[in-house]
């Protein structure tokens, strides 16, 4: 009786390393695939836009982003409110509006309307501060924070543009990300 020859077990050894490197490299191809598409699916972040928190008169500015408006009443509630808000790290940029100055744009947003500007006088319309928050602020959170922080303000207030588009017949141009025109 012959005896069978011994099959050598480097075959077998090979067909296992070569199996287990294929399934390393599909298992590197899968993950490479899935971080691409993610990338390529993910928004993209916002870009940070430098603060700049030293009080400024809004003036001419027509604020079109997401932002606070804080009405303060007298002129000198609204200064002292302004200063301190400078160093709030959620704020981007700090605005401010005399009751004066409130009146003049509002005669400029009702010259269409009489009926308005004979109700409306300096005294009945509170100074303001304008808050532009930083990327990524929970704007209703931060407005909450600053009802207690500040609970002589008339009223703090988040302006949506988003939510007031949505209530307009007309759609209003683009905002730039400063969020100022």
């Amino acid at each position: 009786m012959e005896e069978p020859e011994p099959t050598p077990k480097a075959p077998r050894r090979l067909l296992w390393v070569v199996g287990v490197v294929a399934v390393l490299v599909v298992a590197a191809g899968v993950t490479t695939a899935v971080i691409v598409v993610n990338r390529v699916t993910d928004a993209p972040a916002p870009a940070a836009l430098p603060r700049d928190t030293v009080p400024v008169p809004l003036g001419e500015r027509e604020l079109c982003g997401l932002r606070l408006l804080m009405a303060v009443g007298p002129d000198a509630d609204m200064a002292v409110a302004a200063q301190a808000l400078q160093d709030d790290p959620k704020a981007r940029r700090v605005l401010t509006e005399t009751k004066a100055q409130a009146y003049e744009r509002f005669k400029k947003l009702f010259a269409d309307r009489p009926d308005m500007l004979e109700l409306a006088t300096p005294d009945l319309l509170p100074a303001a501060v304008h808050l532009v928050p930083v990327a990524g602020t929970d704007v209703e959170a931060w407005a909450n924070e600053l009802r207690q922080r500040f609970p002589k303000a008339e009223k703090v207030e988040v302006l949506d543009p988003a939510r007031i588009a949505a209530q307009m017949t007309t759609t209003p141009p683009p905002c730039p990300p400063s969020g100022e025109r």
